[in-house]
């Protein structure tokens, strides 16, 4: 086992990330957790209120109702991109030149830029314009951005589209990572297609599955732009996600306790999801090791 010549060097080596935490994370997140305490309208000195920032977020129900269009946006985005993901990843998983343009070409609106997408689906769900706009006048007479029923789920369908290209990649990977010797095995023993997936390749995909997951719902609960470009948080505040609303708190409300009050909220909420992705990525790794336990066992 290699040993460093000085036992400060693997702490010099560490030592500029650990920098960058502390003033781009830590110290931020500190200033946050003490105006939070304090009512700063920008004008005025801050006057010092307690936890009366949090108890107002909670009695008007503003933290609520951020929490539930934030997970509702969530949960679509992150079940959208993992099927829609592996599906393509299953279907494009083969050799060919066609196939490759065909990955190629999903995997380009990973790259195209926040705005752009947003421009553009705004002009296609015009109710008068849009070509989705008019295909979707059943579901969504005004348009789908301007019913606070739709809005929302169109949102989150203009994030399923930019990102499960990445996905698709990601799920590429690891689909090529399984040993064929499994595949082997399964088939020596009458197994059919759908029993293949479920028993080699589903174990198998956990752990992708996990950071899959984990990467969309940081993304999910990153959403910023598509909100301000399509929707500005409306109709009725039906959009009005975590980050959209710290930005109106401060930057139209002037209310920097309050801001920072939600975001020492979000970074709460932020930890609880951070711990279930862990325990979800452990038990996905479990299995996996158990998937390939069971399938050596079968080669011998």
């Amino acid at each position: 086992m290699l040993r460093p010549r000085n036992a400060t060097h693997p702490y010099l080596m560490i030592a500029p990330t650990l920098l960058f935490l502390v003033v781009f994370f830590i110290l931020p997140l500190g200033v946050a957790g003490w105006r939070s305490l304090y009512r700063w309208d920008l004008l005025t000195p801050p006057e010092f209120v307690g936890g009366q920032n949090y108890a107002r977020l909670l009695e008007t129900g503003e933290f609520t109702r951020a929490l539930g269009i934030t997970l509702t946006y969530s949960v679509v985005v992150v079940a959208g991109c993992l099927v829609l993901g592996l599906l393509l990843a299953l279907a494009l998983n083969r050799p060919g030149k066609f196939v490759g343009f065909v990955r190629a070409s999903v995997f380009s609106a990973y790259v195209v830029s926040w705005v752009s997408v947003a421009l553009l689906f705004v002009w296609m769900l015009d109710a008068n314009a849009g070509l989705l706009g008019r295909a979707l006048r059943g579901i969504a007479p005004g348009g789908m951005l301007s019913s606070p029923d739709t809005a929302i789920h169109a949102l989150a369908g203009v994030t399923i589209w930019k990102i499960t290209g990445y996905a698709m990649v990601v799920f590429l990977a690891g689909l090529q990572d399984i040993p064929k010797e499994l595949y082997e095995a399964a088939a020596l023993d009458g197994a059919g297609r759908w029993s293949r997936f479920w028993n080699v390749t589903w174990p198998m995909l956990r752990p992708t599955t996990a950071f899959v997951g984990t990467s969309s719902l940081i993304v999910s609960f990153q959403a910023f732009d598509v909100v301000r470009v399509m929707t500005q948080g409306g109709p009725a505040n039906s959009t009005m996600v975590f980050v959209y609303a710290i930005y109106e708190h401060v930057f139209q409300n002037f209310r920097l306790g309050r801001a920072s009050a939600l975001i020492m909220l979000f970074f709460a909420l932020l930890l609880v999801l951070t711990g279930l992705q862990l325990w979800a990525w452990k038990l996905g790794t479990g299995r996996r090791e158990a998937a390939r336990g069971a399938g050596a066992r079968a080669r011998a």
